[in-house]
This record gives structure tokens, sequence and C-alpha cells, in this order.
């Protein structure tokens, strides 16, 4: 089980600062995902700045999300 996501904020270059709920703080860069209609969407950036915590990952206005592994595996670490 993946910690939850307590605080998440949309940054530069279609980026999010994750605040876990174990204290972590990390990086994720959703540019990989942003592809076809669905994920598509997120290249709006007023859709894209809809982000917000939804348990231990992260949603969007529209019910997009991001697998709880990929998120907090592939996030990088920052202080």
């Amino acid at each position: 089980m993946y910690p939850n996501v307590k605080e998440v904020k949309s940054v530069e270059d279609y980026n999010v600062l994750l605040y876990f709920e174990n204290g972590e703080k990390k990086i994720f860069d959703v540019k990989p995902y942003i592809k076809g209609n669905w994920f598509g969407e997120l290249r709006n950036l007023s859709v894209f700045k809809t982000v917000r915590p939804c348990g231990n990952t992260i949603e969007w206005v529209n019910g997009q999300d991001i697998a709880p592994h990929e998120l907090y595996e592939l996030s990088k670490t920052i202080d």
C-alpha cells in the first residue's frame, strides 16, 4: 500500500508537486501520460490545474488519474 497524497499542486511544465501523509515531498512528470483523447485533455492548462488528491493517488476534474504505484515509484523525491 502506498501513502495517501495529502496535497498536490500543479507546477510548470506539466509536473505536479506531491505531499504525502508520511512527510515525503515528491515531483511527478505528467507529460508522458498526456496522449490520446482522454489524457490529452490535460494539455489544456485550466484542466491540468484541477488536479486534486484522491486517496493514494491524484485525479483531475474529468476523472483522469495515475495508478498509485506509478505515481509514488516514478516521482522524484525533493527536499
